[in-house]
C-alpha cells in the first residue's frame, strides 16, 4: 500500500510540475509568435515507457503474490458451509447447527466458508472484514478470514440477484471462544450432518459399489477425504469437498485409476444440503487409510 501511494504521489507531482513548467516556459508571448517544431526524442520516449512499466510490473507481481497467498486458506480453519438462494443465506456449523442470515464464529479463529448457490450468482460480502466472494451455482467457492474483535458485523449480497436483492443480508456474530462453545452446545434440533449423509448414502445405494473393503465396483471411501487420488489420466487430485461434489454431480469428469466410468450422475436428484451431508459423511470415514489403487486389470470397476 505504501509502495502504491509513493508511486502514485511521485507521478502525480512530477506530471503536474512538468505541465506547469512547460505552460510557463513555452507560453505564447505575442500574436505573431510561432512555436518551434518538436521532432521528439527516442531516448526520452523509451525512458518514460520502460520506467513506468517496471514500476507497474513490480506493483502487479507484489499484489498477485499477496492475492495468491491470501486465497490459500490455512489448514486449521473452522469450515462452515454456506448455501445462497433468493433471498437468504443458509449457513451450517461443523456440528450441523444451521442458521438463516446469521453466522456465529469464535474470535481469533481462522474461518473458511465453503459456498454454493441454488439459483443465481450471489456474492458474500463482509465489509468490516474486507472480504467478498462470488457464490456461483454449480460449483463451490471458498472464502476465509480471521475475526480479531468480538461484535456483530453486517454481511451483504453484493451481486444483484433479483427483485429482493437488497434484503439478502445478515449478521456475523464474533464471540469469545467460551461463549461460542456455550452457544454451540445449546439445544437444537438439526440432525448431525454425517448421520444424515449416511442415510443418503444408503438411500441412493452408494454403498452397493463403494464397499468398505475396497473390492466393490467403486473404490472404498474410507480415509479418502483430504487424500491424494490417482486418476485414470495419470494426474492426481485432492479429495476435498469440491472433488466430492463434482464426483456426485458429474462422475465422469475425473475417473479414478483402475475403475470404469460406471457411476450415474445424481444431478437433479440431490440438493445442495444433501451434497453437504454426503460430504460430511465421507469426511467422517477416517477410520482407515485410503485403500491402495487397484490394478488396471482388476475385474471390479466403477467410478469412485
Amino acid at each position: 500500500m505504501f509502495y502504491i501511494l509513493v508511486t502514485s504521489v511521485f507521478f502525480a507531482v512530477t506530471v503536474t510540475l512538468v505541465v506547469l513548467y512547460f505552460a510557463v516556459k513555452f507560453r505564447r508571448t505575442s500574436e505573431k509568435q510561432i512555436g518551434t517544431p518538436i521532432h521528439g526524442s527516442v531516448t526520452l520516449e523509451i525512458a518514460w515507457t520502460i520506467i513506468p512499466l517496471i514500476l507497474a510490473m513490480v506493483m502487479f507481481a507484489w499484489g498477485a503474490t499477496i492475492y495468491v497467498n491470501y486465497r490459500q486458506a490455512p489448514p486449521d480453519t473452522l469450515n462452515i458451509y454456506v448455501i445462497a438462494k433468493q433471498w437468504m443465506w443458509k449457513l451450517q456449523q461443523p456440528d450441523g447447527r444451521r442458521e438463516i442470515n446469521e453466522l456465529h464464529i469464535p474470535v481469533n479463529r481462522n474461518v473458511k466458508l465453503i459456498m454454493a448457490s441454488e439459483d443465481v450468482i450471489h456474492d458474500f460480502f463482509v465489509p468490516a472484514f474486507r472480504v467478498k466472494m462470488d457464490v456461483v451455482p454449480g460449483r463451490y467457492t471458498t472464502l476465509w478470514f480471521r475475526a480479531t474483535k468480538p461484535g456483530r458485523y453486517h454481511f451483504f449480497c453484493s451481486q444483484y440477484c433479483g427483485t429482493n436483492h437488497a434484503v439478502m443480508g445478515g449478521w456475523v456474530t464474533v464471540m469469545e471462544p467460551a461463549e461460542y462453545a456455550a452457544w454451540l452446545s445449546g439445544e437444537h434440533a438439526d440432525i448431525n450432518p454425517p448421520a444424515a449423509g449416511e442415510k443418503l448414502f444408503a438411500q441412493f445405494a452408494c454403498s452397493s459399489c463403494h464397499l468398505l473393503t475396497g473390492k466393490g465396483r467403486g473404490p472404498s471411501l474410507n480415509g479418502v477425504y483430504g487424500s491424494k487420488v490417482l486418476l485414470a489420466d495419470g494426474s492426481t487430485v485432492i479429495a476435498d469437498e469440491v472433488y466430492i461434489r463434482e464426483s456426485i454431480l458429474n462422475p465422469k469428469a475425473k475417473i479414478v485409476a483402475g475403475y470404469q466410468p460406471l457411476m450415474p450422475t445424481f444431478q437433479g436428484q440431490v440438493s445442495e444440503d444433501q451434497i453437504l451431508s454426503l460430504t460430511a459423511y465421507i469426511q467422517s470415514l477416517q477410520v482407515q487409510s485410503a485403500p491402495a489403487v487397484p490394478a488396471a486389470a482388476a475385474p471390479d470397476t466403477g467410478k469412485r
